[in-house]
């Protein structure tokens, strides 16, 4: 979908229609962060990002508004719907992006695709961009090529002419970190990649270079799962302690220790989380496990073992410990961070996102401590809320 909030305002207040729009948590502000805008407002500068203060200098008719949930998830799942009604092969990926296969359809498969778009234009007020290929990966570049309101195909045989030539940087599932590894074997471009040696990439970035090699030469076996939405998976580590413990400091030494395996873990997968699980054994075998969802992403070490940390020492009423564990849960493919990320509460949400790119733009502005931090905790993980980005999951049910 072509910038998605922004659109979806425009279709419920016409008077908005080609005016330059952003969203922004509180634009009440001076220091707000515009967190997605038109594109009337991008041909104007404006950017995601930027505080809104600064978008009003470089475009004064901008108009800020607050972001509208309800509206956002209904558009989406009236999106998803019209999807379905053409097969069942509809995996969402985030609340305005997903995949479709239409393989076994009847008829010219990109007049279907020009059908779909003019109907979601028509039938819901809002402009997308759609990629053909013939897998996952290819689709996903094909998408991103032609915005608002694109329509790319890409088969196999043009895969030098349309994608070995653009930037490493503008490739689906290479971050700025990646791109900084690669730019030193020389790798500048997707071609470079797609030609690069198999034992220096392996080298270089362990099995998932040898993924992203095979990606840029169009190579992609992933099926569109409609049930992968659904699929919440965990990581985790726990360990019985060799006496029962009493001493604080070393439970904590001990939950920062499970909480170092599981990001590792987490960075060989190529994963992150949106949950987190202690457990606790005490000396009399009873176990308690308690959890919380936060509106970040879980990745790094220290601020899994932070959190660990702080959900242990509420729970724990200084009983003799003989097992810790630690786990997080409701992962995400790194590559999907970006889709989500919960955009409407994202000061906090930056500071803990991978993807370090939009973190380091808004700290080199506006300078370290901007970014501050929240969560919501609850003793049943299944009741607990999640953000706004994954809470449109709830509308698959």
């Amino acid at each position: 979908m072509n910038s998605f909030y922004a659109s979806v305002e425009a279709a419920h207040q016409p008077e908005l229609k080609g005016k330059p729009i952003a969203i922004a948590g509180n634009p009440e502000e001076r220091r707000g962060i515009v967190v997605t805008c038109s594109y009337e407002a991008r041909s104007k500068g404006v950017k995601t990002t930027m505080q809104v203060h600064e978008a009003l200098k470089l475009c004064p008719e901008l108009i800020v508004l607050r972001p509208d949930f309800t509206k956002y998830r209904q558009a989406s799942k009236a999106m998803f719907d019209l999807l379905r009604s053409y097969t069942e092969l509809v995996e969402p990926v985030s609340i305005d992006e997903g995949y479709m296969d239409i393989t076994d359809l009847s008829g010219n498969p990109v007049e279907l695709i020009k059908e779909i778009q003019d109907r979601i234009l028509r039938e819901l007020d809002l402009p997308c961009s759609i990629g053909v290929s013939p897998n996952k990966f290819l689709s996903k570049m094909a998408s991103d090529m032609k915005k608002p309101m694109g329509i790319t195909v890409i088969r196999k045989r043009e895969i030098r002419e349309k994608l070995w030539p653009l930037p490493i940087r503008e490739m689906h599932g290479v971050g700025e970190k990646t791109a900084e590894k690669l730019a030193a074997l020389s790798i500048s471009t997707i071609g470079d990649l797609a030609r690069a040696e198999e034992i220096q990439l392996k080298s270089l970035l362990g099995m998932n270079g040898l993924k992203l090699r095979s990606r840029a030469n169009g190579v992609d076996e992933r099926k569109v799962d409609p049930e992968s939405v659904y699929d919440f998976k965990s990581v985790g580590n726990s360990t019985t302690l060799p006496r029962d413990l009493t001493n604080q400091n070393e439970l904590l030494k001990i939950i920062e220790q499970l909480s170092a395996k599981v990001s590792e873990r987490l960075r060989s997968k190529q994963m992150l989380g949106y949950g987190l699980q202690v457990m606790i054994r005490f000396k009399n075998r009873k176990t308690i496990t308690r959890s919380l969802t936060l509106s970040h992403p879980l990745y790094e070490q220290v601020h899994i073992a932070e959190h660990a940390k702080s959900l242990f020492l509420k729970h724990w009423n200084g009983t003799p410990v003989r097992l810790l564990g630690v786990t997080v849960q409701d992962l995400a493919d790194k590559s999907h961070a970006y889709k989500q990320i919960n955009l409407f509460s994202y000061k906090e949400d930056v500071k803990y996102e991978p993807v370090e790119k939009v973190m380091r733009e808004l700290e080199e502005k506006h300078g370290k401590g901007i970014l501050t931090r929240g969560l919501k905790s609850s003793k049943n993980h299944q009741n607990a809320e999640t953000s706004f980005s994954k809470d449109f999951l709830d509308d698959h049910d």
